[in-house]
C-alpha cells in the first residue's frame, strides 16, 4: 500500500482527526490518542513506515512544521504575563525551569548511557508542560482556584520558553563540534536572532499601516514565517528554529499589534500539522530502544518526578500554599506537543552530523510523555481527592452583563458559587468586574472563547443576554461541555412574538429559568423600581412556613440545599426547601423611612435572617 501515497496521508489525517475528536469527547489529551494511533500504525503493525513511503522529503516537512508550532506557541508568550500571576508561576517559569533541566540532565546521565550534551538536551525538551495536556486534565482533576491557576499559567507560559531553551542547548551542542566554538556559536545566536526580529519587525509594519488586505493576513504570515526559517538556515545551520521562535515572541510583545486573527489560523493550522506530525513520528518510535532501557528507564521517570516536587517546593517555598496544594502541583506535570516534536526533529539533524545515540532522544522523550499523560491521567482525579483540593463542577457560567445578569452574578456569588460571566461589552465587562466578578470580555460562542475562555471548575450555563439568538447558541454550545440538563437561558420579550424570528427562536429553546411569565424585560424593570434579589436561610425558628406568612407571594429565583447544590425555579422544577436550605428571592428594597421605624423597634426581636444577597 505505500505506493498509493495520496490515500496514505489522507488516511492519516483522518487518523488525525479521529484522534482530536476523541480527545474532545473523552476530555482527555489530544496526543495520547495521536500517539497511540501512531504507534500501532508504525512499529506495532508496520502499517506506517515513515522513513519508507516519504523518503527524502521526511525531514524537511518535519522541520517546517516543527517551525510552525514554535512560532505559534511563541506567539502566546507576553511578557507582562510573566509577573501577571504571582510569584510561584514566575518562579516556576524562570529559575524554576532551569533547576528542573539541570536535575533532569543529571539524572538522565546518571542512568542511561548518554554524554553531558545529550542528557542537557533531554532535560531542555522535557522541561514543558503546555496547555493542550494540561486543560483537559484539568477538567477532569477538577482542582481548587489556586491549583488550576498555576497550572494552567504555567503551561501557557512554559511552552516558548522551554523550546526557546532546548534550541539554544541545540546550538551549543553542534557548535560544540565545529573548529572554532565561539565563532560558531555566535554566528548561530545573531543568525537566528537577527533574521527572527527582521522577520517580525516587517510584519508589524506591514499590518500596522495596512499594506496588506485583511483576507492576506494569515496566508502571508505563513508564508513570511517559513521564509525566516529557511533564510535563517541558509545563513547559519541549524538556526531557524532560534529566527521563528524569536519572531513570534517580538510580534507577541510588539504594542499596539493585534495578532488574534492569525494566531487564531495558526492554532487551527497547528492542530492539522500535529495530528500528522505525531503519528507519523510515533511510527518512527523504536520500541526496542525503549525496551533494551529496562530500569534505567524506570529510573529516568523517577528522577524526572523526584525533580518536578523539588522545583514545587523550592519556587513556593514563600507562598501560602497548603502542603497538600504543593503535593499535588508536583504531581502533575504530563509532557506534551513541543517536547515531541522538537525531539524527534533534533534526533533526525544530530543523527545526520554523527552523534551517537541521537536516536534515544525521541523514544525517551515518547515514554516521558505517554508515561506522565497515562500516569497522571488517572491517578491526579483521584490524589486530588485523597488532599481534599477536588472541587465539584458548581460553579457557572453566565451569559451576558446586563444588570440583571449582573444582579443574579453578584447573588450567587455572595453564596460562595464560583461564578464567571461572559459578555462582548466592554462596559458591561468593566462594571462585572468592578463588582468583583471574575469576567470573560468577548463572544463565548467564539473561536477567541475556545481558546481563552477557562471553563475549569464551571459546570452550568445560565444565558441571560439581551439577545435571545446569542443565548440559543451559547445553549447549544455548551450542552456538550456541561450537559443538556445544566444550560438554562433566561426569557426574553421578543421571543414571544409570533413572527417567523421568534419561532426560530422557539424552536432552538432549551430548559428556561424562572416562571412563563418572567422574563429579562421583567426583571430588569423590577430592579430599577428598588427591588433585590435578598436570601434567607431557612431554620427551626424561621422555616418554610413562616418565609411564606412573613413574605407572602414572592418571585422565588433560587434554592440551595445544605450540600450546597443550586435549585433554579421553573416550570420543569419546583424546589421544596426545607430547614437548612437557602432562598433567593426578588423582593423590594427598605426604604429610608422603613429602616427608621424598625430602628425603633429595637427591642422586638427579627423574625428571620434576612439580608440582601
Amino acid at each position: 500500500m505505500h505506493h498509493d501515497l495520496p490515500l496514505l496521508i489522507a488516511l492519516i489525517l483522518m487518523a488525525g482527526m479521529l484522534a482530536q475528536w476523541l480527545a474532545w469527547r473523552l476530555k482527555l489529551p489530544s496526543i495520547l490518542f495521536l500517539l497511540l494511533i501512531g504507534l500501532v500504525a508504525g512499529p506495532v503493525t508496520g502499517f506506517v513506515e515513515p522513513d519508507i513511503i516519504f523518503g527524502d522529503l521526511l525531514f524537511p516537512a518535519v522541520s517546517l512544521g516543527v517551525a510552525l508550532v514554535l512560532f505559534e506557541g511563541a506567539l502566546t508568550l507576553r511578557f507582562r504575563d510573566l509577573a501577571g500571576h504571582g510569584s510561584s508561576v514566575t518562579s516556576l517559569v524562570s529559575w524554576g525551569a532551569g533547576l528542573n533541566w539541570l536535575l533532569i540532565a543529571a539524572g538522565t546521565w546518571l542512568f542511561i548511557d548518554l554524554s553531558w550534551p545529550m542528557a542537557l538536551l533531554f532535560g531542555a525538551l522535557v522541561v514543558v508542560t503546555g496547555p493542550t495536556v494540561i486543560m483537559p486534565l484539568l477538567r477532569t482533576v477538577k482542582p481548587n482556584a489556586n491549583i488550576s491557576n498555576i497550572l494552567r499559567w504555567e503551561g501557557i507560559l512554559i511552552d516558548p520558553i522551554g523550546a526557546l531553551l532546548a534550541v539554544l542547548v541545540y546550538e551549543v551542542i553542534i557548535a560544540g563540534g565545529s573548529g572554532n566554538f565561539w565563532v560558531f556559536l555566535i554566528h548561530e545566536l545573531v543568525s537566528g536572532v537577527v533574521t527572527g526580529a527582521l522577520g517580525a519587525l516587517l510584519l508589524a509594519q506591514l499590518l500596522k499601516r495596512h499594506w496588506l488586505p485583511e483576507y492576506l493576513h494569515n496566508v502571508f504570515t505563513l508564508a513570511l514565517v517559513l521564509t525566516v526559517f529557511t533564510t535563517a538556515n541558509y545563513f547559519a545551520e541549524e538556526s531557524g528554529l532560534l529566527a521563528v521562535t524569536v519572531m513570534g515572541i517580538w510580534l507577541a510583545n510588539t504594542r499596539d499589534l493585534n495578532m488574534e486573527d492569525i494566531l487564531s489560523f495558526k492554532e487551527s493550522l497547528t492542530i492539522l500539522i500535529i495530528s500528522v506530525l505525531f503519528i507519523v513520528l510515533a511510527a518512527r518510535v523504536d520500541l526496542d530502544l525503549i525496551g533494551n532501557l529496562g530500569w534505567a528507564a524506570v529510573g529516568v521517570m523517577a528522577v524526572i518526578i523526584a525533580a518536578r516536587f523539588v522545583v514545587i517546593f523550592a519556587c513556593t517555598l514563600r507562598s501560602k500554599l497548603k502542603w497538600q496544594e504543593k503535593a499535588l502541583l508536583g504531581w502533575i506535570a504530563p509532557r506534551g506537543i513541543v517536547a515531541a516534536a522538537v525531539s524527534a526533529l533534533f534526533a533526525f539533524k544530530l543523527e545526520s552530523l554523527g552523534y551517537e545515540n541521537a536516536s534515544l532522544l525521541p523514544a525517551l522523550t515518547f515514554l516521558v510523555i505517554i508515561a506522565t499523560v497515562l500516569l497522571q491521567s488517572f491517578t491526579a482525579a483521584p490524589l486530588a481527592r485523597l488532599l481534599g483540593l477536588s472541587q465539584d463542577d458548581n460553579g457557572i457560567l453566565i451569559v451576558g452583563g446586563n444588570p440583571v445578569a449582573l444582579a443574579v452574578a453578584k447573588a450567587l456569588q455572595k453564596q460562595n458559587l464560583r461564578i464567571r460571566m461572559a459578555t462582548s461589552s466592554w462596559s458591561e465587562a468593566q462594571t462585572a468586574r468592578m463588582a468583583g466578578i471574575d469576567t470573560y470580555f468577548g463572544n463565548p460562542v467564539s473561536a477567541h472563547a475556545d481558546r481563552h475562555l477557562d471553563l475549569v471548575g464551571l459546570g452550568r450555563l445560565f444565558a441571560m443576554s439581551y439577545r435571545p439568538a446569542l443565548n440559543s447558541l451559547a445553549a447549544m454550545r455548551y450542552q456538550s461541555e456541561f450537559g443538556k440538563r445544566m444550560v438554562m437561558t433566561l426569557r426574553n420579550a421578543e421571543e414571544k412574538d409570533s413572527t417567523e424570528k421568534g419561532q426560530l427562536v422557539h424552536s432552538l429553546r432549551v430548559p428556561r429559568m424562572f416562571d412563563d411569565d418572567v422574563n429579562i424585560g421583567k426583571l430588569a424593570s423590577l430592579l430599577s423600581q428598588n427591588h433585590e434579589i435578598k436570601a434567607t436561610k431557612l431554620t427551626a425558628e424561621f422555616g418554610p412556613e413562616q418565609f411564606e406568612n412573613h413574605h407572602g407571594k414572592v418571585l422565588r429565583l433560587f434554592a440551595i440545599d445544605p450540600r450546597g447544590k443550586l435549585w433554579v425555579y421553573s416550570n420543569e422544577s419546583q424546589p421544596q426547601p426545607k430547614v437548612g436550605w437557602t432562598l433567593l428571592f426578588l423582593s423590594k428594597a427598605k426604604d429610608q423611612q422603613q429602616l427608621l421605624e424598625e430602628g425603633r423597634k429595637a427591642d422586638d426581636p427579627p423574625r428571620d435572617v434576612e439580608s440582601p444577597a
